[in-house]
């Protein structure tokens, strides 16, 4: 038995699944945040309790795990002390409050490294090397260790850790500011850094004892469990925002910084990108909405009329960076079938930029596509993707985050040599979509329209908009 965790941004998700990834136990608790305008906040305690809730829920009627690991949103981040206590608040991934950071660190506002200079300005840096750098992860590991633990490279990425050199780059920290002492050890994911010990089991009900492995962010925790391991391989991870992830031989270059480069457990590269786009777009216009029953509507107005960039909050990452970008409608919705139909089909049109920019800086794109997140409930949401995107989608069984990280505790406990090895035997495929030649041409339209407005705004690059435009030409 293999336990997996998943902090989101809405919610905590615990599975334990057994040796061939069959899901025995599962459990979830709520989270909430503060949102005012580009502030983005929650309380690193709320982690700790909605994690202790989804793991007794998870283990109320299965045997104890032999492992488990932890995943997280990929650039949130907080200030902590030596014993692991948090000392500010966790500020999110999407935060857009450390811009001036960004422009001395020459990150996105998004990276967690800005997010760490705009902390210290904000909340003080200590006296003594008292303050420690934390990553939504480390907070909870530290809670069921109960000592501090080294952090895994995939969580540190965004927090300006070296990937090829294995290494925090000091000489580069030391010129912004930043003191010797204030950033964790770093492992490799797949790393046995420590077990469960007696306070925490009495409050999760994961026995004491249990090895913890080093985990990865949320975006590769669902790569996975999308079984998408091999090179030229993706995965598309669409809930509150969109992620693809990918397997290549080489780093992929990106000048712009747009696309970053985690590093597998085997140490094949896993490039990918996040967008500010996704299903939180929906949420934000229909709170009270019923899915299914939208869905339905909305299948019967295809194509969409109304073009829509469906951005969750301000600032764009993926494809592009936009720090000032905001969501728009082209046209006006006549009801909120409408409405509904043009925020699906807008988000698979951002997925479809966001896979010809990857097209662009010349990545291996085209081995299997995998559908993950929690998106993939909609089965007709994931059939309209795929019509957009004109190719065939892979849809797993289980496409939870969570199970990416049972996958990487049974690696990381020993029971299978290679990660590839451990997702073949745990992740199961549910069903194949494949595109409809004559739906994939109604997309071509809005597709330009996109495109050309990103363009007319100044947040889509004009190299990027023409590749895109030529796409539309190819097969």
């Amino acid at each position: 038995m293999w336990m997996g965790i998943d902090l989101g941004t809405q919610s905590v998700r615990a599975v334990v699944a057994g040796d061939s990834g069959e899901i025995l136990g599962s459990g979830s608790a709520p989270l909430t945040g503060r949102r005012d305008g580009v502030r983005h906040e929650q309380r690193p305690l709320d982690w700790w309790t909605a994690v202790c809730a989804a793991a007794r829920q998870a283990l109320r009627d299965c045997p104890a795990p032999r492992a488990l690991a932890v995943c997280a949103t990929s650039g949130t981040v907080l200030l902590g002390d030596r014993e692991g206590r948090p000392l500010t608040p966790g500020v999110m991934y999407d935060d857009g409050r450390a811009v001036a950071e960004a422009a001395r660190a020459g990150a996105p506002p998004s990276w967690a490294l800005p997010k760490v200079m705009w902390l210290l300005r904000e909340y003080g840096g200590g006296a003594g090397g008292a303050v420690r750098v934390m990553h939504q992860a480390d907070l909870v590991l530290a809670r069921l260790a109960g000592t501090p633990l080294p952090t895994d490279s995939s969580h540190a990425l965004k927090t300006g850790y070296d990937l090829e050199r294995d290494e925090w780059p000091r000489r580069r920290f030391g010129k912004l500011g930043l003191p010797d002492g204030l950033f964790p050890d770093v492992v490799r994911p797949g790393t046995r850094i420590g077990e469960v010990g007696r306070a925490a089991a009495e409050e999760t009900g994961i026995p004491a004892g249990t090895p913890v492995v080093a985990g990865m962010t949320d975006g590769c925790a669902a790569q996975l469990a999308s079984g998408s391991l091999t090179v030229g391989s993706w995965n598309s991870v669409l809930g509150t925002t969109l992620v693809l992830k990918g397997v290549t031989s080489s780093p992929v270059e990106d000048p712009a910084g747009v696309v970053y480069n985690h590093r597998a457990p085997d140490g094949s590269w896993l490039p990918g990108g996040a967008s500010g786009a996704g299903g939180g777009a929906l949420t934000a216009a229909f709170r009270d909405a019923d899915p299914a029953r939208l869905d339905a509507l909305a299948r019967d107005r295809e194509p969409a009329r109304v073009v829509a960039y469906p951005l969750v909050a301000t600032g764009e990452r993926f494809p592009f960076v936009a720090p000032e970008a905001t969501g728009f409608l082209l046209g006006e919705p006549a009801s909120d079938a409408e409405h509904w139909l043009a925020l699906l089909t807008g988000v698979g049109l951002v997925e479809r930029l966001c896979l010809d920019y990857l097209d662009l800086l010349g990545a291996q794109s085209y081995g299997r596509l995998t559908f993950t997140g929690g998106a993939v409930r909609s089965g007709y949401w994931s059939r309209l993707r795929a019509d957009i995107l004109g190719r065939p989608v892979y849809i797993p069984q289980y496409s939870e985050p969570a199970l990416g990280m049972a996958v990487l505790a049974a690696y990381g406990a020993g029971e299978e040599r290679s990660l590839q090895r451990a997702a073949g035997r745990m992740v199961r495929l549910r069903h194949v979509l494949r595109p409809h030649p004559a739906r994939t041409a109604w997309y071509t339209e809005p597709y330009l329209a996109l495109v050309d407005e990103l363009e007319r705004r100044g947040w889509l690059p004009g190299p990027v908009a023409a590749h895109a435009r030529t796409r539309t030409e190819q097969p």
